[in-house]
């Protein structure tokens, strides 16, 4: 018997539609969200919405305040840093224990999603680019092959997405990423594992035009 499909509750479809509306900045960061006008929008009742701001928190998109209500995340310096250090310490433990376990994989992984980013650049898709390079930095945690480094990036993942999308429209961000991540799979190729290493450490913790204009949260 084939396994039995359960459908989605209310709490997970509003959980899901919020989440993307966070992610892709629809909500913007800090705006204080309602129960009730969500509630009403999505023309469901207050509890799936409730629910949901919970589920939301657990992953650090929301934050509850007391006596003032809900509001999407904001970031002052020292947690965009911690985020970037996190990231540092596993995207390059990752490719290092990729590159030493399934380097074809990996390489593949990355050349086939550089494609599909050369085509969203060409086409002026900036949402569609933002997702690409989400997939692309998973897809190093992907080849590394220890779940537990992907575990433990996916605790991030969403607050990466969400800045990602706030700085999607700087004029120069996609042309400096493409090339970065043009440029890491040249060196992976090349089988210069301390330089593309560098590259990827450049690369995340690249200041300009990036997350440091994000205003810090008050």
């Amino acid at each position: 018997m084939n396994r039995i499909e359960r459908p989605k509750s209310l709490t997970e479809l509003v959980f899901e539609g919020l989440k993307a509306e966070i992610v892709t900045g629809q909500l913007e960061m800090g705006e204080m969200l309602s129960e009730t006008r969500i509630a009403t929008r999505l023309e469901v009742s207050r509890t799936p919405v409730r629910e949901a701001f919970a589920r939301l928190e657990l992953e650090g998109l929301v934050e509850s305040r007391p006596q003032r209500g809900t509001f999407v995340l904001t970031m002052g310096n020292r947690e965009l840093q911690d985020i970037c250090d996190t990231r540092v310490c596993l995207e390059t433990g990752a490719l290092r224990t990729a590159f030493e376990r399934a380097r074809a994989d990996l390489i593949a992984a990355l050349r086939r999603i550089l494609v599909e980013m050369s085509r969203a650049r060409r086409e002026d898709a900036t949402a569609e680019y933002l997702r690409l390079d989400a997939e692309y930095h998973e897809a190093i945690l992907t080849a590394s092959r220890n779940p537990f480094m992907l575990d433990a990036y996916m605790t991030i993942a969403a607050k990466m997405s969400v800045l990602r999308n706030k700085l999607g429209d700087h004029p120069d961000h996609m042309r400096k990423s493409f090339d970065e991540h043009r440029r890491l799979i040249e060196l992976l190729e090349a089988g210069d594992l301390p330089a593309a290493t560098k590259m990827l450490v450049s690369h995340i913790g690249r200041k300009e035009g990036s997350y440091w204009n994000i205003p810090a949260s008050k």
